[in-house]
């Protein structure tokens, strides 16, 4: 890639992710500590952009140098993000996936791919009461909050920042054309998780356990809705006026993990998770094709059952709905 055309790739990328309050030759001018006239030189190509710059400016917008410079070796660059309770909060983390969310949002050509092997972080702010369980589970268990330390379960544990970007972050999700990819093994872990506070006497009486398990039932509904009808909706929006932006595949080869594909018309990133919550991305054009394709080759093996095959959608919701009727029947 010639010089000219690495900085005005890399202007193109940035003006992507400026917020829409902000002009692009202010947001430059703010990062690189110059006068907006300098950023505006640099932006139209009549000043070359030095490597410091570069630096600079792809450390601050998440991007990836190698690709700018299309540096050809086997290795690739991720960027993790991961929560503390400090320096970076589960509210932080939110506000992130919105950001991020918006950005493939708004542009011209999106979709969304999303492997699987638990419920998709974006159904978990669909009902309140398994929202405020995963809430207080990922607190308690998985970040250790002291908060949470001696707390015992309950719904208003959700604070209402926390629930406000949960709710933003599905209403841009349905917005945007996706593909998921599940198996029923999918629904485990939340349920492993609720049996393990109610034996530890975390959640302290059954009217707490029939809110949780009624909510898992009810998101299961509401997806067993969303595949028939091929489309994303809140549970309180009327469905024949959303578009037909959603496939669901029923992966019966592998549990898989949980991956996210993003491809936009300027590009693809590709987000990995690990342990629990954290996760780290990159936007390396050969890693993203590779994800493409893997997820592609696995789709072909897998029965899509959004507007179609009604048989084996029924047979996929309904195993799902046993799991959880089972743990009820016990209680």
């Amino acid at each position: 890639m010639a010089g000219a055309n690495v900085q005005q790739y890399l202007f193109d990328r940035i003006k992507e992710l400026v917020p829409t309050d902000k002009s692009l030759v202010a947001a430059v001018s703010e990062v690189l500590h110059i006068s907006e006239d300098s950023s505006y030189r640099r932006i139209r190509g009549e000043t070359p952009l030095v490597l410091d710059e570069i630096k600079e400016l792809c450390q601050h917008y998440h991007l990836s140098l190698d690709q700018l410079l299309q540096i050809n070796n086997h290795s690739t660059l991720f960027e993790t993000i991961r929560i503390h309770n400090e320096d970076y909060t589960f509210e932080t983390f939110l506000n992130d996936i919105i950001k991020r969310l918006a950005i493939v949002n708004k542009s011209e050509e999106k979709h969304l791919y999303y492997l699987t092997k638990d419920i998709p972080l974006f159904y978990h702010f669909l009902m309140k009461p398994l929202f405020a369980f995963r809430y207080f589970f990922w607190m308690k268990s998985i970040l250790q909050h002291p908060e949470f330390t001696h707390r015992q379960f309950s719904i208003d544990c959700l604070p209402p920042g926390v629930e406000e970007a949960g709710k933003k972050i599905l209403e841009l999700y349905n917005q945007i054309p996706s593909t998921e990819i599940w198996n029923t093994e999918c629904i485990n872990s939340v349920i492993v998780q609720i049996e393990y506070y109610r034996e530890v006497g975390f959640i302290s009486s059954r009217s707490l356990l029939d809110q949780i398990y009624s909510a898992v039932e009810q998101t299961i509904d509401h997806l067993q809705l969303q595949a028939e009808l091929g489309k994303k909706m809140l549970t309180n929006e009327n469905p024949a006026h959303k578009p037909e932006l959603f496939a669901f595949f029923y992966n019966r080869i592998t549990l898989g993990d949980n991956t996210i594909l993003a491809r936009t018309n300027q590009g693809s990133i590709t987000f990995l998770n690990f342990e629990i919550l954290n996760y780290m991305f990159t936007s390396d054009v050969n890693f993203c094709n590779d994800t493409y394709n893997g997820l592609n080759n696995l789709m072909r093996r897998s029965t899509m059952i959004s507007q179609a095959s009604e048989k084996q959608r029924s047979i996929f919701f309904n195993i799902l709905r046993s799991k959880v009727q089972e743990r009820k029947k016990n209680l």
